[in-house]
């Protein structure tokens, strides 16, 4: 498999996602408004759970609201993401690679990104994700040189300003909306703000 290319809307989601529930797993998807074919564009994500990520319903039910809304917006799932709950285990775990493997069942070239908690903090230098591809029916480390997230200083910035500002608790997951159904699980509102931060310096996300 070729590149793949994590926009800034997808990477600052999955990462306030992480930290808005520092002690949890969480999960997502990955999207992307690409048409199939080359490299993988993720243009953005969609989290879902924060908390039971192993209850098959629930994931059923939010992957199946994703698929419908991806139908109406030209949008494509493209792979999946989580983050464990212990920051020093960034290893697929059973539910991840069953969830993973049943998005590559629909996507050839499906990625699977593990976000790592102990590259988290403010100040490090490159992005804390650590992305599998799949080979001959299994998950495989990626080659890190053929993940690209452009402008990613910037992208960094957007996602510590967000924190900072206290915006993070913008994001919600299909877990936050199946509490209150009133809770947008596109994130909307999210989306807006970072489009609004990153077009001086990116002039797109």
């Amino acid at each position: 498999m070729g590149e793949v290319e994590l926009s800034c809307l997808a990477y600052v989601k999955m990462y306030l996602h992480a930290c808005l529930f520092p002690r949890c797993s969480v999960n997502g998807v990955l999207l992307s408004s690409t048409p199939a074919g080359g490299a993988v564009c993720v243009t953005d994500c969609v989290p879902l759970l924060h908390s039971h990520l192993s209850l098959a319903p629930i994931t059923q039910l939010a992957l199946t609201q994703v698929d419908v809304w991806c139908a109406q917006t030209q949008q494509r799932i493209v792979g999946y993401y989580q983050a464990n709950a212990s920051v020093s285990d960034s290893s697929p775990t059973p539910c991840a690679l069953k969830i993973a493997d049943k998005i590559a069942e629909q996507c050839s070239n499906a990625v699977m990104l593990m976000i790592d908690g102990s590259k988290m903090s403010v100040g490090y230098r490159v992005p804390p994700i650590v992305m599998y591809e799949r080979k001959d029916s299994r998950w495989t480390l990626k080659d890190k040189h053929t993940i690209m997230l452009h402008q990613w200083e910037e992208t960094r910035a957007i996602a510590n300003q967000l924190l900072e500002s206290g915006d993070h608790t913008l994001l919600v997951d299909f877990d936050s909306h199946l509490d209150d159904i009133t809770k947008d699980w596109t994130n909307q509102k999210l989306n807006a703000k970072i489009a609004e931060l990153a077009s001086p310096v990116n002039g797109n996300v």
